[in-house]
Formats: C-alpha cells, sequence, structure tokens
C-alpha cells in the first residue's frame, strides 16, 4: 500500500523493468486491444509468446473463459465489457504468459464500484494453478477495502 502515487509509481516500474520477461500485468495503462474479441486477447499471449496456432491459443483461451463462467463473452471486445468482466479478462491474459508474475494496478481504478477484494480473490483464486506469485499496488487509503486479509497490496 503506497500513501503517494509517485511511490506506487516507482516501485511499480521497478517491478515491471526487473520481472518484464514473466509479467502479466492487469492494469488500466495495459489495456485491452479494443479492435479484438475477448478470445483473441487473451489468445494473443499465447500465440506470440507460446508459439501457438490461433486455434490451439483459441481453444487454451476458450477453457480458461469456461472455469470463470465467462464463455458468453468470448466474442465481445473491450468497450462493452461490464468492469468486472473486463478485469477477469485482463488477468486471464496476465496468467496466459509463461511462469506469470500477476502485477495488479490499483484495482478499485479498473472497478472503482468494488466494495472490497472478495472478487479480486475469487478471480486470482481460479487461476492460482496458471500464475507463480501476485502482487498487487494500491493507494493506502484503499487499506479498508481489502477484507479479511484475502490480499495484500505490494
Amino acid at each position: 500500500m503506497y500513501s503517494k502515487e509517485e511511490l506506487l509509481d516507482k516501485e511499480l516500474y521497478e517491478i515491471m523493468t526487473q520481472e518484464k520477461h514473466r509479467l502479466g500485468l492487469v492494469s488500466m495503462d495495459a489495456p485491452l486491444i479494443s479492435n479484438l474479441s475477448v478470445l483473441s486477447n487473451i489468445a494473443l499471449i499465447k500465440q506470440y509468446h507460446g508459439r501457438l496456432s490461433v486455434r490451439e491459443a483459441e481453444d487454451i483461451a476458450r477453457m480458461h473463459l469456461e472455469k470463470l463462467h465467462l464463455d458468453n463473452i468470448a466474442a465481445k471486445r473491450n468497450p462493452v465489457l461490464l468492469e468486472m468482466q473486463r478485469f477477469s479478462v485482463m488477468v486471464l491474459r496476465a496468467v496466459m504468459v509463461e511462469d506469470a508474475m500477476v502485477v495488479i494496478d490499483r484495482p478499485f481504478k479498473i472497478m472503482p464500484d468494488l466494495d472490497d477484494t472478495r472478487f479480486i480473490h475469487d478471480v486470482l483464486t481460479s487461476v492460482d494453478d496458471l500464475f507463480q506469485e501476485c502482487h498487487v499496488f494500491d493507494y493506502l487509503w484503499n487499506e479498508k477495502r481489502y477484507t479479511g486479509g484475502m490480499i495484500h497490496g505490494a
């Protein structure tokens, strides 16, 4: 938890620089590609970094969308997604990175109407077999939204 934006940005930049080869970033500063479907946004990582065919990558993406009960949004594009759907898709895209270190940058900026971290916890738990570690960067004034110690900020 950070009291100043400059401190948060500095630490975030450092971890992004040090771990760029395995970084799975969930951030408003790394949005989904708006002209691609949800399925393509997720599959893209496996296509380029995993060198899988489009079909293989999309099959993996579809499987994980089903796991989160989001297979009904596979053909949708970023602009029409609800905030919680967008966050979930961003997490799925992040965990497609090999040996992923997931970094969540200010989750309440992505989902401002969220009261606490239960939803974030549930999404991460459903894909916890796909990443090595997770760091959450957030402001000190959001500390009360982190309920029951389920998620701790970086």
